[in-house]
């Protein structure tokens, strides 16, 4: 159960004046943001840098915000957003999984993966670090679904799809994260099972 104010009435007291109180929203929605920024940016400094610039940007914008769909929904827009006009700029490429060449280069990271996973024991970094091979489709349906908490309806609008269309995408998404965590990840999860 949630406690402490809704976004809602958050965004109502900054839009009377309240300032201070959007840094409720901030710490609420921060780590969502910024991983929805780490998918599509690499850089973990230029994704924490997007960040603060789509709160800076939602902060702004906040008079606009109609409330037809959820507070996050409309900031997940403005991250993608935001992280697209910064890959145009500075002209990187955005990275397929469905590249072949960068398939084999992630399959390639197994023994690299297997030295991480000594400091990270728990399933949440595991899983994080499963979302990560996925390709950018696939992981940005997983995160919005579980991270953000998204309805399927939601994600539709987002994406532009149909919602049996999400639905579809999501439960291949997760069908390959399954696939990534009993690859990269079988040795863990049996000990995480025997503990």
């Amino acid at each position: 159960m949630q406690t402490g104010l809704t976004d809602t009435e958050i965004i109502s007291r900054v839009l009377k004046g309240e300032q201070s109180i959007f840094a409720q929203l901030v710490e609420r929605y921060q780590n969502y943001v910024f991983t929805l920024v780490h998918r599509m940016v690499e850089s973990r400094e230029d994704a924490e840098e997007i960040s603060q610039d789509i709160f800076v940007k939602a902060y702004r914008s906040l008079a606009d915000f109609r409330g037809d769909s959820k507070f996050s929904t409309w900031l997940y827009t403005i991250a993608r957003t935001s992280s697209i006009t910064f890959l145009r700029k500075k002209k990187l490429n955005m990275v397929s999984m469905d590249n072949e060449k960068t398939f084999i280069q992630t399959e390639n990271q197994e023994s690299g993966f297997k030295a991480t996973l000594i400091e990270q024991k728990s399933k949440h970094a595991m899983v994080n670090e499963a979302i990560k091979m996925l390709s950018t489709d696939d992981a940005q349906v997983i995160t919005l679904f579980y991270k953000g908490e998204q309805t399927l309806e939601e994600m539709g609008l987002i994406l532009g799809l149909e919602p049996n269309t999400v639905k579809v995408k999501l439960h291949r998404a997760r069908q390959r994260l399954k696939e990534k965590m009993e690859k990269f990840f079988a040795h863990e999860l049996t000990e995480l099972q025997t503990d």
